[in-house]
């Protein structure tokens, strides 16, 4: 059977590039030019394949990419992140600006929802203290979780929910904030922001995505000795 191709946009700054598989939110790598991101991102379909098996969608067997965009990049570009500051559209592909059917929408919710249980199950299953970095340097298991309960909060007011920060520990404060995030990226819509200078769901999507899975691929690999 022949590889699926997966569409791709690519973010390019001249010391790094981001490539992010438009319909998979969350499997977006990085790498110093756009061969070794895309090459990055490959290496990272086998990691991806049991979030999408979380949601109950199928991921396909072999990939090939078609990079249909390319955006220019910014400073969390040059970082090796998805760029999230610049004033929208500027930030997003234009692909994201698409309209999200009612099946579109819900596959979306599913996938990052499914990102957030991925993360959840590798914290349970990392120990307190994970292993440093070559400098010594990297937060632990609890200062990653409540990093990306922060981050999720300051993502959720871009699509327009305004909760309280959840303590790490408030299981219910914190699924109640990933069920809002979630209920605005499962509705359809045609595409633009859902607030004023916020985010499309697409977008917002990929962006939470994202960062919720690299704090967990990033807390499973310093949780190996």
């Amino acid at each position: 059977m022949p590889p699926r191709r997966i569409a791709v946009c690519l973010e390019v700054t001249p010391k790094q590039a981001v490539a992010s598989a438009l319909d998979w939110p969350g499997w977006c790598r990085a790498g110093r030019d756009e061969g070794a991101a895309l090459e990055a991102l490959a290496g990272y379909a086998g990691r991806y394949a049991p979030v999408a098996g979380q949601a109950g969608v199928s991921f396909p067997a072999t990939v090939a990419f078609d990079v249909i965009e390319r955006v220019p990049g910014g400073p969390a570009t040059a970082f090796a992140a998805p760029e999230c500051r610049r004033p929208f559209p500027q930030i997003t592909a234009e692909a994201e600006r698409a309209t999200v059917t009612p099946a579109a929408a819900r596959r979306l919710a599913g996938l990052v929802t499914a990102a957030w249980a991925t993360f959840d199950q590798i914290a349970a299953a990392s120990p307190a203290e994970l292993r440093k970095g070559p400098r010594g340097g990297g937060r632990d298991r609890d200062q990653l979780i409540d990093h990306v309960i922060g981050a999720d909060t300051a993502y959720a007011r871009k699509l327009g929910v305004k909760l309280k920060r959840p303590a790490p520990g408030d299981i219910a404060a914190i699924e109640e904030l990933r069920k809002a995030i979630a209920a605005v990226v499962g509705a359809p819509s045609d595409g633009s922001p859902v607030v004023q200078r916020g985010w499309a769901t697409r977008y917002a999507a990929r962006r939470i995505a994202w960062h919720v899975l690299e704090h967990a691929w990033e807390m499973q690999d310093r949780a190996e000795s």
